[in-house]
């Protein structure tokens, strides 16, 4: 709701008078809503977003304009954005109807125009976006975006905003090596095995970090250690001479979660992962 003022001016004979002051009030009839069908988010997720306009008046609203900042925050002296749309993927419901998609004319922010709103009656924007490099990614970090809608008719531009929270989990990956790469018969080999945590979580004993392999050929196993510590068989590891297969107890392995950094001038974070390192040492 608004409120307005109005005062009128009367000339004559070279002078004016004014007349008393009338005031009035503007009834909002379009509101927006911000939402999203995703409950996280993780480095690279392509979240789906939803802007929800809708018109209580019995008059229609036409040429609508919808904008979203697409997170845009502050960091030392510049803005960082951590989203990127994702071209081609809006898509304008009216009443429930899909519709033409409607003009995009810029990125960042994302301006969408052309959006029509019947009286009585509601539009829904659907549109897909990035998490870049620019968002954060620590543990209780967060993602607030915020849709505003104006145009003609519209007295004061309206937003909503809608916030995602990291996702608080680890991120896991497995490399493997060997060396030496050429081995003579009868010759001794390590596979390494470097385990990274790219999360904001520990993968803790609870998360059941399980490393499995069949060796081909098939190792006499000398050793086997966990971050330079030795594993001893069944507590740490069982392997199976006849077949080669080789797996570690459930729960043995646990790995830092990882840390980050910002840039204070881009707000780029970089990613340092937690790992672990199991080595199995054997002749073939």
């Amino acid at each position: 709701m608004a409120t307005f003022y109005n005062q009128a001016t009367l000339t004559y004979n070279g002078g004016a008078v004014s007349s008393n002051i009338v005031s009035g009030e503007i009834v909002d009839v379009l509101s927006v809503a911000k939402s999203s069908v995703d409950t996280s988010y993780t480095a690279g997720d392509t979240l789906t977003y939803t802007v929800s306009i809708i018109n209580t008046g019995n008059a229609p609203f036409t040429g609508l304009t919808v904008t979203d900042d697409l997170g845009a925050y502050t960091v030392g002296n510049t803005t960082a954005v951590p989203l990127d749309y994702v071209d081609g993927t809006v898509a304008l419901y009216i009443n429930g109807i899909r519709q033409p998609s409607p003009p995009v004319i810029d990125t960042s922010p994302l301006t969408v125009t052309g959006v029509d709103v019947p009286a009585g009656g509601n539009a829904l924007l659907i549109y897909q976006a990035t998490v870049n490099g620019r968002a954060p990614l620590a543990a209780g970090s967060t993602l607030t975006n915020t849709a505003t809608v104006s145009g003609p008719g519209v007295a004061t531009p309206t937003s909503d905003e809608y916030t995602l929270p990291v996702a608080a989990a680890p991120v896991l990956s497995i490399d493997k090596s060997v060396t030496p790469a050429v081995v003579p018969e009868n010759g001794e080999l390590t596979y390494t095995f470097v385990i990274r945590n790219l999360g904001n979580t520990d993968a803790t004993a609870t998360d059941d970090l399980t490393v499995t392999d069949i060796f081909d050929p098939v190792l006499t196993v000398t050793s086997v250690t966990l971050n330079g510590t030795p594993l001893t068989s069944p507590d740490g590891y069982t392997y199976d001479e006849a077949s080669g297969s080789f797996a570690t107890v459930p729960g043995v392995i646990t790995v830092p979660a990882a840390t980050y950094s910002t840039d204070p001038s881009t707000g780029e974070t970089t990613v340092t992962p937690g790992t672990a390192i199991l080595t199995v040492t054997g002749r073939i």
